[in-house]
This record gives structure tokens, sequence and C-alpha cells, in this order.
């Protein structure tokens, strides 16, 4: 099993998110040293709990500091964007790193509604709904296939990082997503982490898949909340914040990450906010539990690859996390 990162690059409470992105350098450095094969960034906007608001820029620096790991977006959110402008960026990032740029795209605002009327460049009226028109146009530039007759047709041979492209993905958690993804050929990534009932989405994305090229194959990488310690009990508690985080999101309201002490003290006084767990799944617990976990979603799924997630206010209990994660899954290899 593949194993790869999905970074939110958050904000722990008492830090800046100026510290936020340096510990997403950090732990890329630590990751590829374990062995992960992608490390993903992701796209939150106007956020006191995730600092990651340009996954591209992020990339570059991940990317520099980093020799051999692949580095992309978890992902573009490309409703709020020009195709041609994203193709540009991912080209130049392809073109400074070879072989290394994944493009993942999504089509959430990565933001509340406010937020994404500030993104847009014309206020004056609702974008219009045509993610699957801005997909289509943003892979016939990266892969010069635009009818000859289309207006932008020759801006696919002005890219700046030309012979180099990057490897598109579509992310999603609906059968919508999956549609795109299998219509066009792409390779798909879904976050079971936001629905966890996706195992019928995929097999559907296989169905549909139409493959752009001779040997392309269907390609599925669930995106799977994973907390690792050294015992369960020390699992549940370092991923107290995140519920915490999530039951204010519910509310309306985002707020920095929590220290797990502070986390759980609130969560006590509300016990019903155990239900805003329900429908979420979270593998969290000692290396046993986790590597068991994280077989039965790959089953589920029958998945190629799995990209964890997860938000912990402590740094170093993040890479911890993924070393013992890692180490878990790479004993499940040795024993098959």
């Amino acid at each position: 099993m593949i194993l790869s990162v999905l970074d939110q690059t958050p904000i722990a409470a008492g830090s800046t998110p100026a510290a936020a992105l340096a510990n997403s350098i950090d732990l890329a450095r630590h990751c590829e040293a374990l062995g992960y094969h992608r490390y993903w960034l992701a796209e939150h906007h106007a956020s006191p709990a995730l600092a990651g608001s340009t996954p591209e820029i992020l990339i570059a620096a991940v990317a520099a500091a980093t020799r051999h790991m692949r580095i992309g977006s978890g992902g573009i959110m490309l409703p709020h964007y020009s195709p041609l402008k994203v193709a540009e960026q991912f080209s130049l990032l392809s073109g400074l790193y070879p072989g290394r740029i994944d493009l993942g795209l999504g089509r959430a605002p990565g933001s509340d509604q406010r937020t994404s009327v500030a993104l847009q460049r014309d206020r004056r009226q609702t974008p219009p709904y045509d993610f699957p028109q801005q997909l289509a146009e943003l892979i016939g530039y990266l892969e010069d296939s635009l009818p000859a007759d289309h207006p932008f047709a020759a801006y696919a041979r002005t890219l700046p990082g030309l012979p180099q492209a990057p490897e598109p993905w579509v992310l999603g958690s609906s059968p919508d997503s999956a549609g795109f993804a299998g219509d066009l050929g792409l390779s798909y990534c879904f976050a079971d982490f936001i629905n966890a009932g996706g195992a019928d989405i995929a097999a559907d994305y296989r169905r549909r898949f139409r493959p752009r090229h001779a040997g392309d194959k269907p390609h599925v990488m669930v995106a799977v909340w994973t907390v690792a310690a050294d015992t369960d009990a020390e699992a549940e508690r370092l991923a107290a914040p995140a519920r915490m985080m999530m039951a204010h999101l519910l509310s309306g309201r985002s707020i920095p990450v929590p220290d797990p002490d502070t986390a759980i003290a609130w969560l006590s006084d509300r016990p019903e906010l155990a239900l805003a767990r329900a429908g979420r799944r979270v593998v969290a617990g000692s290396p046993a539990t986790v590597r068991a976990g994280l077989e039965s979603v790959a089953a589920s799924y029958g998945a190629d690859e799995l990209i964890l997630v997860n938000i912990l206010h402590g740094h170093a209990d993040r890479k911890v996390s993924y070393t013992l994660a890692m180490q878990a899954m790479a004993q499940t290899r040795v024993a098959a």
C-alpha cells in the first residue's frame, strides 16, 4: 500500500500562521525520510485554524526543501480561478521540479460563503457553476488537446514549464466528483474523512473511467483521518482538539487548534457533541490499531493508495503520528 500525506497546515493556539508554514516544511522533510510517496498541501481561506491559503506557493517551498517525494495540491479550488492561470502556475512548478508535481483539483470553496465572494474578481453576481467545463479546459492546456478552433488553444504551447507537466487529479467526496474523474480519465482522490461511505462512489469511478492515453488505468487514493500514538488512549487524547474544532465549525466558528487538555475539558462538559463525530471515520490508536483501521479502509475501497491527514496541536506529535503510521504499515508489507 502506497502511503502519502495531506497537510492542512494547522495553526496551534498560542502560535502563529508563520510558524504553521515552517512546520509544514519541516513535516514534509520528515515524511520524505520516512518513505511517504506524496505530500499534498490543502487550500483554505481566511481561517484562524489553517494557514494553507495558497498551496501553489507552499508547494514551491516544500518541493525546494525535499528531494524526490511528489509534492502537490490537495487541492486547488478551481471555481475561484482561471483555468489558464492554474495551468501556468503548475506548468511552472513542473518545470522547476520535473516529475514531482501533482495538481489535485476540487470544487469546494475552501471557505465560508462570504469569503468565497471576497475571493472573486467580479462580485456583482454569483459565479456560474461550470466546474466540468473549467476542468476540461485546464486539461486541454496541460495536454495541448483543445480543439484547433478553440479561442484559447494556442496558449497550451506557451506554458512556462514545457515540456514538463503536472499529474492531474480530481478530489471529492460525492458521486459528481467520481463522474468528473472517470469521464476524463483522471486519477481520483476520495475524502473519506469527510464522507466515510464512499466505497460505492469509488467503484462507480472505476466503471466510468475512460482512458485518455494508451495504458491509462483508474487510480483511487483515499484520504483518511489518521492519528497514531503509542497507545489507543494517547491517540484519542491527541484527537480531541480536532473534535472540538469540528464542533465549533459546525456552529459557524473556526478556532486555532486547542491543546488536548483544553479540548478534553471542553468536550467533557458537552457529551452531546459525541454525535459530531458520527459519519466521520477517525482511525486513531496504537500502531496495531492504526494498521487494522487503515487496512480496513483500503480493503473497502480497493484503494491503490492512502493519503493520511490529521490536525494535532503539537508539531512533534504530528511527526510521531506519521512515523508510527508508516512503521505500522511497513510491518503489514513485510508480513504479506
